[in-house]
């Protein structure tokens, strides 16, 4: 009939139904857990597994940044930390073995693998101390090459550093036994420490390698001849600190080259000669800037006729103090400097004004003009020279250029090769002081060469002395026989101008003609010239007549 419907009571407790789902949760929470933990753990091995090397590696870095190179990096893995590790020891190794080279550098020479001056002073300081605390001497030898810069220039930088490490093996097998030591200090610069050595024992040493040196040294098949300047100084003696006696060594070596004398032990007194040299230096170039010097002339004749064919120009020096300074006083001093190159491109451009002074009066003379070894080494001269002529309008063919024979053989190879280039220009060469040098007639005889200067020496004695008298004749045939023109210098009296004519002399100058005088009064000394009873210039015959 109508809808029934029915209910249905459950009588159980909610915590039962519950309770599976409880049970499940409290699974998850344990399980959550334990995750958790074990992430915890793994984050925690994982950290230090990475840091740890990490500050290891930190660790290595401030001890390599100390400057500490040793010890081992030991981190063993082949992930990204194991090569950062080993790009860590590489990075060790390329610094220390740079830091080597640099300090190798720093104290000894590349090229002859010897200790350099920084490292001999640190040697040089040890044996002061040890002679101190022993009560006994040490010395040092410091010696400069002669000729080497020549020898470089010529043959080249290559040739050169191989002849300083045959240097170097041939001092080495001169030094005594007992730690002596060989060192390079630049250039061609030596040194040597001998620990336990008196003044008198450091001669002797100084004395056996300067015997070594006398044999030539051979290299790619050329023969090189090369001596030394030694200066020698002690400890207690000459100082008690290694720059002291470094300094006074190298002021006794100077010495040495400058004296001709090979081995110079110190002494207070060249300190004084080496200040006067630096003080004559500057003193040099402010005569050039202050013009103070000033060119005097000296005529040259023909012995034959009397007649002025040439002067020859020389240089005095006005100073403001001393007065007239004569050029023995101060030309050696430039020759061994190199000042002599300023002074001689000076008395070119004096003399080159004064042949165009004279031109333009009419007066047609040939100027002679002195070069030292270091102007023929120069070979830029002919250039130099030039440009002069061309400044002042005057002809090549004016000048007649005197060179030594010792000037010659300092260097033949480079001097024919400046010598050929001024004699291209049209100047006359001369070989001056003929007679006193060593030079071989057969290398003299390929010299571009006009004319002979027999040496002072030889005629002004020829008419008391038969030797030299004879020296003299076979001098002017020789220079004939050359077909070169033949001048003899210092004549002084009129018996030796009538020898000189008869044995067929060309030219002639000396006191007897005129003493040097200043260039503005040649004029007038020509003027009143008047040549010796048989002879006769052609303008004084003029004005006789």
């Amino acid at each position: 009939d109508s809808a029934q419907s029915a209910i249905v009571v459950l009588q159980r407790s909610i915590s039962e139904a519950i309770a599976p789902y409880t049970r499940l949760q409290v699974k998850m929470l344990i399980l959550t857990a334990l995750g958790i933990a074990i992430a915890v753990a793994g984050s925690i091995f994982t950290a230090k597994r990475i840091t740890g090397p990490l500050r290891r590696l930190t660790e290595i870095a401030k001890r390599l940044g100390a400057g500490t190179y040793e010890g081992q990096i030991e981190i063993q893995r082949e992930d990204e930390i194991g090569e950062l590790s080993k790009a860590f020891a590489s990075m060790r190794d390329g610094i220390a073995n740079r830091e080597l080279e640099i300090r190798r550098l720093a104290y000894w020479d590349t090229l002859t693998d010897l200790p350099n001056r920084a490292q001999f002073a640190i040697m040089l300081t040890d044996a002061i101390a040890q002679a101190g605390q022993s009560n006994s001497a040490c010395t040092i030898l410091m010696m400069d090459l002669d000729r080497f810069k020549t020898v470089n220039d010529v043959m080249g930088h290559r040739f050169g550093d191989a002849l300083l490490r045959l240097v170097a093996e041939r001092l080495a097998l001169q030094l005594p036994n007992g730690g002596n030591q060989l060192a390079r200090l630049g250039g061609d610069e030596f040194a040597i420490l001998l620990p336990d050595t008196n003044i008198d024992d450091a001669r002797r040493v100084a004395v056996r390698i300067l015997k070594a040196l006398e044999v030539p040294l051979s290299l790619e098949e050329q023969t090189v001849d090369l001596g030394a300047g030694i200066g020698i100084a002690g400890y207690p003696a000459h100082g008690a600190d290694a720059e002291l006696l470094l300094s006074r060594a190298e002021v006794a070596m100077y010495a040495a080259k400058r004296s001709g004398n090979e081995a110079v032990v110190y002494d207070a007194i060249l300190d004084k000669v080496s200040q006067q040299s630096l003080s004559l230096l500057s003193e040099l170039r402010a005569a050039i800037d202050g013009n103070q010097f000033r060119l005097y002339v000296q005529p040259k004749i023909m012995l034959e006729t009397g007649e002025v064919t040439g002067l020859e120009a020389l240089v005095r020096w006005a100073h403001p103090d001393k007065g007239m300074i004569f050029p023995d006083h101060f030309i050696p001093f430039a020759e061994q400097t190199g000042f002599i190159r300023v002074l001689t491109r000076w008395v070119l451009d004096r003399s080159a004004a004064l042949c165009s002074e004279l031109a333009a009066q009419g007066v047609r003379l040939k100027i002679s003009i002195n070069l030292s070894a270091r102007d023929l080494l120069d070979l830029d001269l002919p250039a130099k020279f030039a440009e002069i002529l061309a400044r002042h309008h005057v002809e090549s063919s004016s000048f007649c250029l005197e060179i030594t024979e010792s000037a010659i053989m300092d260097d033949p190879q480079r001097a024919q090769q400046t010598l050929e280039g001024l004699h291209a220009m049209g100047v006359d060469l001369s070989i001056d002081d003929f007679g006193t040098g060593y030079s071989s007639l057969a290398y003299l005889k390929r010299l571009p060469v006009d004319e002979l200067k027999i040496d002072k020496s030889f005629v002004m004695n020829m008419e008391r002395d038969a030797d030299d008298a004879k020296i003299v004749r076979s001098t002017i045939d020789l220079g004939h026989n050359m077909g070169l023109r033949v001048v003899a210098e210092g004549i002084e009296s009129e018996a030796v101008w009538n020898i000189l004519v008869r044995m067929g002399c060309d030219q002639g100058q000396g006191y007897f003609m005129s003493r040097p005088i200043p260039s503005d009064q040649l004029i007038a000394w020509k003027t009143q010239w008047l040549p010796p009873h048989g002879t006769q210039e052609p303008d004084a015959a003029a004005r006789l007549a």
